[in-house]
């Protein structure tokens, strides 16, 4: 068959059946074939080209940084008064900078690209009459897709079948509500609100389950047309806003530099246009150009390595939220517990073995249609297949997170009609007929509760034949018993969290003596307990208070979650919130770090920042490690280029003060910052010394700026010095002392970097292969350069031996006084 698709129009409006004419499809979906054709036609259904940057465009936008862009200013302002020597070699350390952060940044990309595929929505749809499961991107109009509660929807669609439907699609109409879903035709007049029997990309699936029939995919969507008004900007992380900070901090600086620098030297009668270039070369040698290629490569190669112990990251920048990390928040199934649910025992409401009560079990969760879980996947594996044999479904009231209970009315085979209600065991009493004695079942409730047991209670009603299905007036039949034992080895991994300053708080729906039966067999305390009843009577200023010091939250419904989470944040603290369902979506966009796991509902991964392929809090613990890794070779990046090439940049501006010419050219001046950035590409996979690892650590702008000042100045001494050496001592000329110079400052930049990166004693931290190997290159080339060929033309002259040996030897002492500094330093001051 032809698959052709035209502009539907006012879709919404048109009957079931020629709807399906006009897609030429059917209730049973495409074939595999039309599909192919429909997808070849139409394109992935994406807002966006799939196809990551071209190497070429990702080349040019190297170009928009303007530190980048104030030096081709400055190469032209050379060509224009015919500096063509000084403009060729401005030129050809742009072009190299720009290669070596391209390079970098393409393959750290291309890597995050494969990362992110790997959990990539998908989505279930018939294909030639069967359901599949099939990547999101590769559906297409007159695809027939079956969602449940959970599911993202995946592109503008038409209901064929609902039952309780209820999306959330405030994104689109800003309702505070789900709205509820049924199919059928409405007025083509109808707005967004109002198209009750319509789907769209970008909303939820909140209750229910539903079929339906794609009309729109990829941009023709709602959501794709308006797509750029939606696009918001999200909260700055702490991580972002201290970059932020520091930008504003150097452009302050570099502003000041140029036009203080500038200014004095045109004084002085120095050359105008020397001077111009020698300011514009000072800023931009203060200002660590290849920060945004750094933190891509850092932040990529660290996401990279997350990924090989089993955390993807969605995004980049939550990677330092991850390592400051010191409250996680998480329900208890499957993080603390197996998470493989087992049916210990199905017994009547005198607590007796029942197998009546088992089957009654087995056909609610066998009948219902709305969301997968562990109890009703324990249920059907310990009842039999024959059981609903001659039963068939009539009406199903889906379960919610309010009522906490789910019901199926079953025709039996006699043709009776009966009502199966299973639930929370409080929830279901409070639907039974009011002559039930509640106080012994309770009790029993209870007493299996304090034995790690997750009780259910299941009750029933006969219904009349056209009798509507009303949860009031039950029989109570009897309990379910589940058992989640402990996971093994989870009490280790929570004293690895502790180590790490991490604090583990259980945010659970489940009841208290369950809770607190795990949590003593886990080792968390057991004293520190608010429920959900507790928290709806507190004002938000007390919770702020109490839940600091709570370790167990229980019985507490999804916008409590929420609650708490923005509690914690209130006590300054970075909050990280593991969930895996539907309820879990408010508390990940709220918490400062949202996990989830590969096995998630959808809404709840799209809401994540971090995504587990293993529900494993082990496998958490190792990712905050690499986390705090990452973070520290940002950190170390910006410590090493700062601090000397404040204090470089500081010495040449004073120098030029009193000297009668330029202490170095801009062209030495660029070469000089270009050298000492390729170690600091390797930065990003240096070794971290495990004492950093230890504790959080958040972005600190007083920090980062008494850093670079003190150090700064500490080079700067060491600068002037040479420079006395050099004209008082010696009494060079002005290349020799150019090169002299020259080589000085690249040679103690390179080696404070290897002195600031550790807080340790420099010899006790061993660095990275890479550093290690691009620093010993860099110091080689430095040493040379002098000697190369085309030295002359970038105004060097080759150093006699003493001389050369004579700055080697001020290296060497720079080295000790950066270390005794360093000491001083992280006694004097503290990160937070």
């Amino acid at each position: 068959m032809q698959v052709e698709v035209s502009i539907l129009g006012n879709y919404w409006s048109f009957a079931t059946e020629e709807l399906l004419v006009k897609l030429r499809t059917s209730p049973q979906g495409l074939s595999a074939a039309d599909a192919a054709a429909c997808l070849k036609k139409h394109g992935p259904n994406s807002l966006a080209s799939s196809s990551a940057a071209s190497p070429l465009l990702l080349f040019f936008s190297q170009f928009r940084s303007p530190l980048l862009l104030v030096l081709v200013a400055a190469a032209l302002v050379s060509a224009f008064v015919q500096e063509w020597a000084d403009a060729i070699i401005v030129l050809v350390i742009i072009l190299g900078s720009a290669f070596l952060s391209f390079f970098q940044e393409y393959t750290a990309s291309r890597a995050i690209e494969q990362l992110r595929k790997r959990i990539a929505m998908r989505c279930r749809v018939l294909r030639d009459g069967q359901p599949i499961t099939v990547a999101a991107e590769l559906l297409v109009p007159g695809d027939v897709i079956l969602l449940a509660a959970g599911s993202l929807i995946p592109a503008d669609s038409v209901l064929l079948d609902s039952n309780d439907c209820f999306v959330n699609q405030a994104v689109l109409t800003g309702e505070s509500y789900p709205a509820e879903k049924r199919p059928g035709p409405v007025a083509e007049s109808s707005g967004i609100a109002e198209r009750t029997n319509c789907l769209f990309l970008g909303t939820s699936l909140r209750s229910g389950s539903a079929t339906a029939v794609i009309v729109e995919t990829g941009a023709r969507t709602t959501y794709g047309e308006i797509a750029g008004k939606l696009t918001l900007r999200p909260p700055e992380s702490g991580f972002e806003q201290g970059i932020r900070r520091f930008g504003i901090l150097l452009t302050q600086i570099m502003l000041l530099l140029i036009l203080a620098v500038f200014a004095i030297n045109v004084f002085s009668a120095k050359p105008r246009v020397e001077s111009l270039l020698f300011a514009i070369a000072l800023a931009v040698g203060l200002a660590p150009e290849l920060l945004p290629a750094i933190l891509s490569i850092t932040l990529s190669r660290g996401a990279k390595k997350m990924a090989g112990l089993g955390v993807i990251v969605r995004r980049l920048n939550s990677i330092e939220n991850f390592g400051a990390m010191d409250i996680l928040c998480t329900d208890k199934t499957g993080t603390l517990t197996e998470g493989v649910v087992q049916l210990d025992k199905a017994l009547d409401a005198a607590a007796g073995v029942s197998e009546a009560l088992l089957q009654l079990a087995y056909r609610n969760a066998s009948f219902q249609t709305g969301l997968p879980n562990p109890l009703d996947e324990a249920i059907l594996r310990a009842g039999k297949a024959d059981w609903t044999v001659g039963y068939r479904k009539v009406e199903e009231i889906p379960y919610d997170f309010n009522r906490k209970r789910l019901s199926v009315v079953v025709e039996q085979p006699d043709g009776s009609r009966l009502l199966i209600t299973k639930g929370a065991l409080s929830s279901v009493l409070s639907v039974c007929v009011g002559a039930l004695d509640r106080a012994p079942l309770l009790a029993r409730f209870e007493e299996w509760g304090s034995q790690g047991f997750r009780v259910l209670g299941v009750a029933t009603r006969r219904l009349a034949a056209e009798e509507k299905a009303v949860e009031s007036q039950l029989q109570f039949e009897g309990f379910l018993l589940f058992f989640d034992p402990p996971k093994p080895g989870v009490a280790q991994t929570l004293a690895g969290l502790k180590k790490l300053g991490v604090e583990l708080k259980v945010i659970t729906g489940d009841n208290q003596f369950v809770t607190t039966y795990l949590a003593a067999q886990v080792g968390l305390p057991v004293d520190r307990l608010l429920t959900g009843a507790q928290i709806r009577l507190l004002s938000d200023e007390a919770l702020w208070q109490q839940a600091e010091r709570t370790s167990l939250f229980v019985d507490v419904d999804p916008n409590q979650k929420e609650r708490i989470i923005l509690a914690l944040q209130k006590m300054s603290h970075v909050v990280g919130y593991m969930g895996d369902g539907i309820n879990d979506a408010p508390a990940l966009h709220a918490a400062d770090v949202g996990i989830s796991v590969d096995s998630a509902v959808d809404v709840a991964k799209e809401s994540a920042d971090l995504v587990l392929l293993e529900h494993d809090l082990e496998v958490l613990r190792k990712g905050i490690e690499e986390g705090r890794r990452t973070f520290a070779n940002t950190i170390k990046y910006i410590f090493t280029t700062t601090s000397a090439n404040f204090g470089n940049m500081l010495s040449m501006a004073g120098a030029s003060l009193f000297l009668p010419f330029l202490p170095l050219l801009a062209s030495q001046i660029l070469l000089n910052n270009f050298l000492s950035d390729i170690p600091g590409m390797a930065i990003a996979d240096d070794n971290v010394d495990a004492e950093w690892s230890e504790r959080p650590h958040h972005w600190d702008i007083t920090y980062i700026r008494n850093f670079m000042l003190l150090f700064g100045l500490v080079s700067a001494v060491f600068d002037f010095f040479t420079f006395g050496v050099l004209l008082y001592v010696i009494k060079t000329p002005v290349a020799e002392f150019r090169t002299g110079w020259f080589v000085e400052s690249l040679l103690t930049e390179l080696a404070v970097a290897l002195v600031v990166r550790t807080r340790l004693p420099f010899y006790r931290s061993r660095p990275g292969k890479w550093l290690m190997i691009s620093t010993a290159l860099v110091t080689v080339v430095a040493i040379a350069i002098p000697y190369l060929p085309f030295a002359p033309s970038m105004g060097f002259v080759p150093l006699p031996i003493s001389l050369l040996m004579m700055v080697i030897g001020i290296t060497l002492l720079y080295v000790v006084a950066a270390e005794v500094t360093k000491r001083y330093f992280h006694r004097r001051f503290a990160m937070t």
